[in-house]
């Protein structure tokens, strides 16, 4: 484990639960009691199939939805269960989020100076050519020009586009920024240059993430500690390197397994495997393990018993925690 996981968290979630209730008496269970603590200057990577809550957790744990249960713990305050006006006003220059696709979140009436600049103006006290100054200052370090100040977002290559949601979440110098799927869209070539612009950012204003994404191997590389989300939950949650190479959960290894492209850095490569059934509704949870029905190493208690996430050990390589009865003492 980093030694910034074993600092004071500057964000933690206790809990965290966001239903969805969409008539006739149904509720989809988009995340489910979730916790996780996130240190000061720390990346944990979030990653999970398609479907599996993340993006929702993101957008709940700073304030887009409601908590429909659980808290969320920042410096040690209890922030809202619902976020009113004030409250965005009052959190944004500490809470940020990039969002996942770089077009459809670009206001296109606004010109790239009006946009990166709108939390300036919202939530600072800078105006006319110190605003601009601060404006331009961002595009340069995210490797744009003063110049596309005056231009407009369809303008812009994915990865530009990127780079400006970028500068407009950052300006205000946050300390937590949400980065939901923000290479996704993006061609391989660029999805490694808007992560190591990620790296220098977190460098030099030492920033905290949550870093949600499908590309594992990235998440490996960019990440302190992985955090695995399946249908609303985390089932498992350790060192980056550790969860990668060495993945405790079936479903863990089974995703990992499903992405055999060699790993950025090592250039190690594993077997391709496959998850094999269809993931469950997130309206009619299972009762038990929700990864039961896809699992290869399924147990009679899996189908009627839900594993806690648990700690475990981890061959001298520090905190583990996953939510299988494989590793329940009581199996």
């Amino acid at each position: 484990m980093s030694e910034a996981a074993a600092d004071t968290p500057l964000v933690e979630m206790r809990g965290l639960t966001r239903h969805f209730h969409i008539g006739r008496g149904e509720v989809v269970h988009a995340v489910d009691d979730v916790s996780l603590a996130i240190a000061p200057r720390e990346i944990v990577g979030l990653v999970g199939e398609s479907g599996s809550g993340k993006s929702t957790l993101g957008k709940t744990l700073i304030g887009l939805h409601d908590k429909t249960a659980g808290e969320v713990i920042y410096q040690g305050q209890k922030m809202p269960d619902r976020y009113r006006p004030v409250d965005f006003r009052r959190y944004a220059r500490n809470m940020q989020m990039i969002f996942q696709d770089p077009y459809s979140s670009l206001n296109p009436r606004m010109t790239v100076g009006e946009i990166v600049g709108e939390g300036l103006r919202l939530h600072s006290d800078l105006r006319g050519a110190e605003a601009r100054d601060s404006v331009a200052s961002w595009l340069v370090r995210v490797g744009l020009s003063p110049d596309h100040m005056s231009r407009y977002p369809h303008e812009f290559s994915g990865g530009q586009r990127q780079r400006i949601g970028i500068a407009r979440a950052l300006v205000l110098e946050p300390e937590f920024v949400v980065c939901d799927e923000p290479i996704s869209a993006l061609d391989v070539s660029v999805q490694a240059q808007v992560v190591n612009l990620l790296g220098e950012l977190k460098a030099s204003l030492g920033l905290t993430m949550l870093f949600i994404a499908h590309d594992l191997s990235m998440v490996r590389y960019v990440s302190d500690r992985m955090a695995v989300m399946y249908l609303g939950s985390l089932v498992e949650l350790g060192a980056a390197n550790r969860v990668f190479f060495a993945p405790k959960h079936p479903y863990t290894e089974l995703l990992i397994g499903s992405n055999p492209e060699p790993d950025p850095v090592s250039e190690r490569s594993r077997p391709s495997t496959a998850i094999r059934g269809e993931i469950p509704s997130p309206v009619n949870v299972p009762p038990g393990c929700r990864f039961a029905n896809r699992c290869p190493k399924v147990m009679e208690r899996c189908r009627t018993q839900a594993p806690e996430l648990i700690p475990v050990a981890d061959e001298g390589h520090g905190h583990r925690q996953v939510a299988c009865h494989l590793y329940d003492a009581a199996a």
